[in-house]
């Protein structure tokens, strides 16, 4: 999927939490096989020429692309699974898949789990007692310099996800023109329980812009943001202040 995972795991019994970590890192190998657009074999690729039907895919690939319909749905277009009018879901496929892996770990007993996928993290159970999963944002403006911290306080599931330019440059497509999306932000993060869901909001949200994406992003059940402009203006959803710390 073009960038690094690393997971941070604790508690359970060593076996079993052992035997699960190897099951979550195949299945990010296997979601890569699968979905990449850069393999020319991969399913998804082979799919996009006509040269397969979804239900000769694994049967992943029919879930991911019933998600990216509901978060186009959601998001009222703003999100999208094509790509120059080509199928291209692989904009929902990192946050699915290090939710994936984090859950394999949850659910083989394990008493807190993080999974980081490219700075997208998604969190379970805590890494001790009485101490929160906290998971620094860059400042996109300030190169080494935190934005914010966010804080898994009061919940045992929570996702964060980052779209901006100052990792990748300008890589979002504005759906509606095909083209690199301009708007007056360099940064969203969004937390919400799941990493599907957090990646696919922050990455419509930015497409947007603030005007438009702050109350839609407020409208979502269980999810917060923080918006940074290229005037270096912060904006938030109403819940955020919860989140810090």
């Amino acid at each position: 999927m073009g960038t690094v995972f690393s997971f941070d795991v604790r508690g359970g019994d060593h076996e079993a939490v052992r035997a699960a970590l190897e099951e979550a890192v195949a299945g990010l190998h296997r979601a890569d096989e699968v979905f990449s657009t850069y393999r020319v074999d991969s399913q998804l690729s082979r799919l996009a020429r006509d040269e397969l039907t979804v239900d000769a895919c694994d049967p992943e690939v029919a879930e991911v692309l019933e998600l990216a319909a509901q978060a186009e749905l959601v998001s009222d277009g703003w999100f999208s699974p094509r790509y120059g009018g080509r199928l291209d879901p692989t904009g929902i496929v990192k946050g699915w898949a290090a939710e994936r892996a984090a859950r394999v770990l949850a659910q083989a007993g394990a008493s807190g789990v993080s999974v980081n996928g490219g700075g997208d993290v998604q969190m379970y159970g805590s890494p001790g007692h009485d101490r929160p999963w906290r998971v620094g944002i860059a400042d996109p403006l300030r190169p080494g310099g935190l934005a914010a911290v966010i804080s898994a306080t009061g919940t045992d599931e929570l996702a964060v996800a980052t779209s901006g330019t100052a990792e990748r440059g300008t890589h979002i497509v504005d759906p509606r023109t095909g083209r690199p999306a301009v708007t007056d932000l360099v940064a969203v993060t969004v937390t919400a329980p799941s990493l599907t869901w957090a990646d696919c909001w922050a990455t419509a949200a930015f497409a947007m812009g603030s005007r438009t994406a702050l109350p839609w992003l407020e409208s979502l059940p269980g999810v917060e943001a923080l918006l940074i402009t290229s005037g270096d203006e912060v904006r938030c959803t109403g819940g955020l202040a919860s989140r810090l710390g």
